[in-house]
C-alpha cells in the first residue's frame, strides 16, 4: 500500500497474510448508507444459501472471529467443510509441525557436508567431521519437502486459484520447493558427491513465508532500501573523499623512517580505502594514526574529522533514518493488521445477521441489523483464544438489556483484545488460630520481601567475599567448611521464609507471584543439593576428602550452590519497579519481535552459505607447525601467512573460518560486533582476494549498519510503550499485570480506523462469500 492510497484498498483485503495474498491495489468505494442496504450472501462456489444452516453462519463466524484475533486474512473459503479443513490448519499442533519442519529442514547445514559435528572448529586441531551417508539427510530433506508441498497444496485450496494466481509470496513458495526438488534430484543422482547445493541457499524461505509479520517486515525493509541507499552513497563519498586526501598526506618519503603510515595504511587505493572503512567502525582506533601522530600531533586532525563527519554524524544519521523511514512503513503495515481484524469482526457480524435467527424483524426485511446475544454466545463457546479474553467479551455480551447486539457494538465487543489483562490472586486463607493470623499478617506484608532481599544481597556479600579470598586456590586447595556452614544457615532461612509464606497465601495465592515460583523452585534445589551434599560428605566435619570417588567434588557441589544463590538474587527484579518494566519488555522483545529476529537469522543463514561456497578451506595452516606456536620469529615464510602483530596468525584466529556452517555463524557474529573485524578481512584478502572485501562489507551493511541499528530502536519503542502504560501503576500493579504489548498495539495509537462504509466495500469483494446489496 502506497503513502497516497486511501486507508482502506484491496491492498488490504489482498496483502500479503498467513496464508499470503498478494496487493492488487484496486480501490473499492460503497455509495450506499448501511440504512438503506439490503443483504443477501452464499457461501462460495456452490452457492450454498447460509440461512439453510444455523451451524454454518455460526461455523463461519467462528472462523472469521479467529481470523481477527490473529490478524489473519477472510479471503478463504467459506463452505463448512473448507472450514473445518482451515481450522484444523491453523490448529497448533498443525502450525508447531509446520514450525518443526521448517527447523528441521534450516538444521541440516549443520550435518550435511561440511558437517559441523566436531568439538572444535580450529584448523590446527580440528578432527575429520562425521560425515552422514549418502541418503540420510536427503531422505530427512524430501520427507520435509513433501509436508511443504502438502502445505501449499492446502492453502491454495482453501484461497482458490484465483487468488493464489495473484500472490507472489505463494508462486515463490511453489518456486522455491520445485527448485529444491530438482536440487535433490540432482544430488541423488550424483551420490551426494555435488560440491554445491543450490536449494541451501534458498531454504531460508520457508521461514520467511509462514511468517505475515516477517513478510511485512522484509516488504517495510524493500521499500526502505532507497533512502538507505542515499545515505551509504554519502558515506562512500564521504570515505573516497578521504581516502584521496590520506594518499595525498601520507605519500612515499624519501626518508623510510616517514613510511610507516604509507607501508601500513596508505601504500594503495585498496588498503587506504579498507583502512578507512575500518575507522569509520572505530575497530582500528588509534592504531591506524598511531605512525603519523608519532611524526606530527596535526597528523590526528586528519583522523579526527574523518571521525567526527563519519562516525558521529553519518552513522548516527543513518541510524534515524533507517529507524524513521522503517517505522512509517512498518506502521502502514500494522494499519493493515488492524483493518483486518476490524474486517473479521465486521464479517462475523454479517454472517450471524440471517434471517429467521430470532430477531424482531421479518425475513422480507432481508438483513437484520443486529445480532441475538444466545447466538453470539453459541459463538465465543467455539472460538479458540484465551481464555481471559473470552470472558470479559461474554460479560460484556451479557449486558445487554434488550438481548440484541448492533453492528458498532459488536465491534466495542472486542476492544477486549486490546486490553491488558489484570491478574487476580487467590483469596488469602481464613485461620482461626491467633498464631496463624500473628503469621498471615506478618509474612503478607511488604517489609518481609523487603527483609528476604536484605538476606539474599547479604548472601550474595559473603559468597563475593569467600570468592575473593580464594581466587588463586585451586579446588584441592580451598577450605568449603565455612563456606557450607554459611549456605546452610541462608538455605534455612530461605527455607522457612517459603514455609511462612505459603501459610500466608496458601499454596493457590503463593504460586500465583512469579517471584514466588522462581524464589521457591531455586529454594527446592538449593535444600536438594545441600542434603546430597549432607548425605556425601557428612558435613560439618572439617577434615573432609575433598575429591573423592563420587559423581561430583564437594567443591564443584558448593559452587553449584553459589551460582544458584546468586542467580537467586534476580528476585529484587519484580520489587523495583523500573527493573520490572525493563525484565518485562526483554520477554517481550522475545515473544513479539521474533520477526525482526528473524529475518537476521536469514540473512546469517543466506550469508553463511555464501561464505562457505567462497571461502571454505581459503585459510589453512603452514605446514611448518612451529611457526603458529612461536610469535616471536620473523616472518620468513612464502604465501600469505603472516605473523605480525595484530595478524589472523599471530592473534590465533584460527577457530574463525567458512569451513562448516557453525563457525560460519559464529564468524559471521564477530563481524557484526565489529571489534577486530579488519583482522578477518586482511586475512581473507590475502588468503582468497581484495575482491574478498565485498562480501565482508555487504555483511557489515546488513547486520551491524541496518538491523541491529533498528532491533535497537525498536527495543526503545518497545520500552517507551510499557514504561508509558505503568508510569501510573505500583509496583505490585505492574507485577500483576500482562501486557499486550505486540507489535501492532505498540503502534496502535497511530492507526487510523477504518470506516463502516469501507468495511462493508471490502466484505463485498470477498471471492468465496458473496454479498450484494
Amino acid at each position: 500500500m502506497e503513502e497516497e492510497e486511501p486507508l482502506l484498498t484491496g491492498s488490504i483485503n489482498r496483502g500479503s497474510g498467513d496464508y499470503g495474498s498478494q496487493d492488487n491495489g484496486e480501490h473499492y468505494h460503497h455509495e450506499e448508507s448501511p440504512e438503506s442496504r439490503r443483504l443477501s450472501y452464499s457461501a462460495t462456489d456452490d452457492s450454498y444459501p447460509v440461512y439453510k444452516d444455523a451451524d454454518l453462519c455460526i461455523q463461519q463466524a467462528v472462523v472469521f472471529i479467529e481470523d481477527a484475533i490473529q490478524y489473519r486474512s477472510i479471503n478463504h473459503r467459506v463452505d463448512s467443510g473448507s472450514l473445518r479443513l482451515y481450522r484444523w490448519y491453523y490448529s497448533k499442533i498443525c502450525q508447531w509441525g509446520l514450525g518443526f519442519t521448517i527447523a528441521v529442514v534450516l538444521g541440516l547445514a549443520f550435518i550435511e557436508k561440511p558437517s559441523s559435528l566436531t568439538y572444535t572448529s580450529d584448523i590446527r586441531f580440528k578432527p575429520k567431521p562425521w560425515e552422514p551417508p549418502c541418503g540420510l539427510t536427503e531422505g530427512i530433506e524430501m520427507v520435509c519437502l513433501c509436508i511443504f508441498i502438502l502445505d501449499v497444496t492446502v492453502k491454495t485450496y482453501l484461497i482458490g486459484w484465483e487468488e493464489f494466481r495473484m500472490n507472489k509470496w505463494l508462486i515463490g513458495y511453489t518456486v522455491v520447493i520445485a527448485a529444491s526438488v530438482v536440487d535433490w534430484m540432482l544430488s541423488i543422482s550424483m551420490m551426494c558427491s555435488e560440491s554445491l547445493r543450490v536449494r541451501r541457499l534458498i531454504r531460508p524461505f520457508f521461514l520467511l513465508q509462514n511468517s505475515s509479520l516477517m513478510k511485512k517486515t522484509l516488504k517495510c525493509v524493500k521499500r526502505t532500501l532507497p533512502e538507505i541507499a542515499s545515505v551509504i552513497l554519502l558515506l562512500g563519498l564521504h570515505i573516497c573523499l578521504f581516502t584521496m586526501i590520506g594518499m595525498l598526506i601520507f605519500a612515499k618519503s624519501d626518508d623510510p623512517k616517514k613510511n610507516g603510515e604509507w607501508e601500513t595504511y596508505f601504500k594503495n587505493l585498496p588498503k587506504a580505502l579498507s583502512s578507512l572503512l575500518v575507522l569509520l567502525t572505530t575497530a582500528n582506533n588509534p592504531d591506524v594514526m598511531i605512525p603519523a601522530y608519532s611524526l606530527n600531533r596535526g597528523y590526528s586532525i586528519f583522523f579526527i574529522l574523518f571521525s567526527v563527519f563519519g562516525t558521529y554524524l553519518l552513522m548516527n544519521l543513518m541510524t534515524a533514518i533507517i529507524y524513521n523511514q522503517f517505522r512509517g512503513y512498518l506502521l502502514m503495515s500494522v494499519q493493515t493488521s488492524i483493518i483486518r481484524r476490524r474486517l473479521g469482526i465486521r464479517a462475523a457480524f454479517e454472517v450471524l445477521c440471517c434471517p429467521g435467527r430470532g430477531h424482531t424483524s421479518t425475513q422480507s426485511e432481508g438483513h437484520v441489523e443486529r445480532v441475538a446475544v444466545n447466538m453470539f454466545l453459541q459463538v465465543m463457546d467455539r472460538v479458540h483464544m484465551k481464555s481471559y479474553w473470552r470472558e470479559a467479551i461474554i460479560k460484556a455480551a451479557q449486558q445487554f438489556p434488550d438481548g440484541f447486539i448492533n453492528g458498532e457494538a459488536f465491534q466495542r465487543l472486542f476492544n477486549e483484545l486490546d486490553k491488558d489483562f489484570m491478574k487476580e490472586h487467590p483469596p488469602k486463607p481464613v485461620y482461626s488460630s491467633p498464631v496463624l493470623q500473628h503469621i498471615q499478617i506478618i509474612y503478607s506484608h511488604f517489609y518481609i520481601t523487603v527483609l528476604g532481599n536484605v538476606v539474599a544481597l547479604a548472601n550474595v556479600i559473603c559468597i563475593c567475599t569467600v570468592l575473593v579470598l580464594d581466587s588463586e586456590k585451586s579446588g584441592l586447595e580451598k577450605n568449603n567448611f565455612y563456606m557450607e556452614i554459611l549456605n546452610c544457615i541462608f538455605i534455612l532461612y530461605y527455607l522457612i521464609e517459603m514455609l511462612l509464606k505459603i501459610v500466608a497465601f496458601g499454596w493457590r495465592g503463593y504460586l500465583s507471584y512469579r517471584n514466588n515460583i522462581f524464589d521457591g523452585f531455586l529454594t527446592v534445589l538449593l535444600l536438594a543439593i545441600q542434603i546430597a551434599i549432607f548425605i556425601t560428605y557428612r558435613i560439618p566435619y572439617e577434615k573432609v576428602d575433598p575429591v573423592p570417588g563420587h559423581v561430583m567434588a564437594l567443591w564443584e557441589m558448593v559452587r553449584l550452590v553459589n551460582m544458584l544463590i546468586v542467580f537467586r538474587f534476580l528476585r529484587i527484579i519484580p520489587e523495583i519497579k523500573l527493573m520490572a518494566v525493563v525484565a518485562s519488555t526483554l520477554v517481550d522483545l522475545v515473544k513479539n519481535l521474533r520477526a525482526f529476529a528473524g529475518i537476521l537469522l536469514v540473512v546469517y543463514y543466506m550469508f553463511a552459505v555464501l561464505g562457505i561456497w567462497l571461502f571454505q578451506g581459503a585459510i589453512t595452516p603452514p605446514s611448518n607447525t612451529s611457526l603458529i606456536f612461536n610469535a616471536n620469529v620473523e616472518n620468513k615464510t612464502d604465501g600469505p601467512f603472516s605473523m605480525d602483530c595484530g595478524t589472523f596468525e599471530q592473534l590465533e584466529y584460527w577457530p574463525n573460518n567458512f569451513d562448516d556452517f557453525a563457525s560460519s555463524l559464529v564468524l559471521l557474529y564477530n563481524i557484526m560486533v565489529v571489534n577486530n573485524w579488519h583482522v578477518f578481512t586482511d586475512a581473507y584478502t590475502r588468503y582468497t582476494t581484495e575482491w574478498s572485501l565485498v562480501y565482508f562489507v555487504a555483511w557489515w551493511l546488513t547486520s551491524s549498519v541496518m538491523w541491529v541499528n533498528l532491533f535497537v530502536a525498536l527495543i526503545l519503542e518497545n520500552f517507551t510503550y510499557k514504561w508509558d502504560r505503568s508510569n501510573a501503576l505500583s509496583v505490585e500493579d505492574v507485577e500483576r499485570i500482562a501486557y499486550q504489548s505486540t507489535v501492532q498495539l505498540i503502534f496502535r495509537e497511530h492507526v487510523q480506523e477504518p470506516t463502516e462504509e469501507e468495511l462493508l466495500a471490502q466484505l463485498q469483494q470477498h471471492p468465496h462469500l458473496h454479498l450484494s446489496w
